[in-house]
């Protein structure tokens, strides 16, 4: 993903930052009433120069001031009502952006969206109503592969859209082409993670985002509640649930909460999943075991369902070193002080800007030896390592609503794609394997670097599992159409 600019308030705002509180937190001995030490800055322009250079790993870069180990469960977790506040993204307001659940400050507005969300996916139950559909999506993943396995990055996204803008507001994407829909969301969330990237040089790329997709997935959901169809979504059960007592707040709310879930799992979900393909062509052992546990209690007469993930311990360790393996936020997303705070003797202000690296947390050799291997049997045994999803989804007040969607899709997906594909190296135009190189983008959203594989059907047996989805799950005409109306 592209980093796009700040406004040039976005350069103070992040000199701010190294002055304040230095982005992560460590142990210190000093005596009360000073603040956190850092990089020693320059006249006039302070701390600029300490700042990522353009296109360096922001995890890494940071991590060269941590000293001991940071204090992010401590502080985030256990003292969440002081340092569950948003700082001020002056750009990220200025196109409206911080009116969604993420960027909201901690104030009756992000409880009520909270609240909203929670009672979507929030929890385990509530996140299971979706399941089916989920499952339904990840065969249609796997149709989509067979039929263009150079695709599957694209493939992994339409998968996460469909999921989310039908569990949402009952919209079903274009089975077989781009959605005009999709790709807009895509565009929208790509500029939203770029307004929250700290101390980006400003530029004129934006468009209105203060009007982002003028809400039409909203409209088209209250459309089509308006004639009668009744589905379980998110906006039409919450339209029901306040009937007559629906108040404007609560409609805003309503918008902002629902755009804020199609931006939380349409990023977060495929970008894991693209880590996850990197990895399976780097060690083929891992997925050499995996078969083996599924073809020994699956079998090779179906795919995996929901009601196998008990009987799956070693694909379970799978999803959670593709979690670890590479977080989708490595910086996660900044927190800030609602009160000053002493911390081992130091003083936190009011207004510090606290990034946990979640990168480091999930690559401390000492919690996770060998930390750049993919490695899923760290989790299994009498001693497993520590789940990574204690970080990947935030903190405290501010930990991600919709995880559970998250990692149940994540889940399926990988569990059938084992169960039916075999992953390997991309090849050249000579047909000679290409060594992958394992990068990252530097972004908020972190995405592996472009990168190719092989991805063939295990079996023809397999393949026919895999054709069995358009019996399975005949096509659903498309909501583009009726979209197209109600922007007209």
């Amino acid at each position: 993903m592209a980093i796009f600019g700040l406004l040039a308030s976005g350069i103070l705002f992040a000199t701010a930052i190294l002055v304040v509180v230095r982005i992560t937190l460590l142990i210190f001995t000093k005596k009360p009433g000073n603040l956190p030490p850092g990089p020693k800055g320059l006249p006039i322009v302070g701390n600029i120069l300490d700042l990522p250079a353009k296109g360096e790993r922001e995890w890494e870069h940071w991590l060269k001031h941590k000293d001991v180990y940071e204090l992010a469960l401590e502080l985030l977790e256990k003292k969440s009502l002081i340092y569950s506040g948003r700082p001020n993204f002056v750009f990220a307001d200025m196109i409206g952006w911080t009116e969604t659940t993420p960027l909201l400050q901690y104030n009756k507005k992000h409880r009520l969206s909270r609240k909203q969300t929670h009672t979507f996916v929030g929890t385990q139950s509530a996140a299971g109503h979706y399941l089916g559909l989920q499952e339904m999506e990840a065969h249609r993943f796997l149709f989509r592969i067979l039929q263009e396995p150079d695709l599957f990055l694209q493939h992994l996204r339409t998968e996460a859209a469909a999921i989310i803008l039908k569990a949402t507001y009952g919209y079903t994407v274009e089975p077989h082409k781009p959605d005009p829909l999709v790709e807009l969301a895509d565009t929208s969330m790509a500029q939203f993670s770029a307004a929250i990237t700290p101390g980006a040089w400003p530029v004129d790329v934006f468009p209105a985002l203060k009007h982002v997709l003028d809400f039409k997935p909203l409209k088209f959901a209250e459309k089509r509640m308006a004639h009668g169809i009744q589905e379980k979504t998110f906006v039409q059960d919450f339209l029901a649930e306040r009937g007559d007592t629906l108040t404007k707040e609560d409609h805003d709310s309503l918008k902002w909460s629902a755009l804020a879930i199609y931006g939380g799992g349409a990023d977060t979900s495929p970008t894991a999943l693209a880590s996850f393909f990197l990895a399976m062509s780097i060690f083929p052992d891992v997925q050499r075991k995996a078969r083996e546990e599924i073809d020994r209690v699956v079998g090779s007469d179906r795919l995996p369902t929901f009601s196998d993930r008990d009987n799956l311990p070693y694909i379970n360790a799978i999803v959670k070193e593709t979690w670890r393996w590479h977080p989708v936020t490595p910086l996660s997303v900044p927190h800030a002080t609602d009160a000053e705070d002493i911390v081992n003797g130091y003083r936190i202000p009011k207004g510090a800007i606290i990034l946990p690296n979640v990168w480091w947390f999930t690559h401390d050799p000492a919690v996770y030896p060998d930390p750049s291997a993919f490695n899923p049997s760290r989790f299994m045994g009498p001693n497993p390592a520590a789940d990574p999803t204690d970080h990947i989804f935030g903190y405290g007040r501010r930990i991600c609503p919709g995880r559970y969607l998250a990692i149940s899709a994540v889940w399926i997906t990988i569990a059938q794609t084992l169960a039916a594909f075999e992953i390997s190296k991309g090849l050249d135009e000579n047909g000679v394997e290409i060594e992958p190189a394992v990068r990252f983008q530097p972004s908020v959203i972190s995405r592996p670097e472009d990168f190719k594989v092989t991805i063939k059907p295990r079996s023809p047996q397999h393949e026919a599992l895999v054709r069995q989805s358009e019996e399975l799950y005949p096509w659903e005409e498309s909501g583009a159409n009726e979209l197209q109306k109600i922007v007209v």
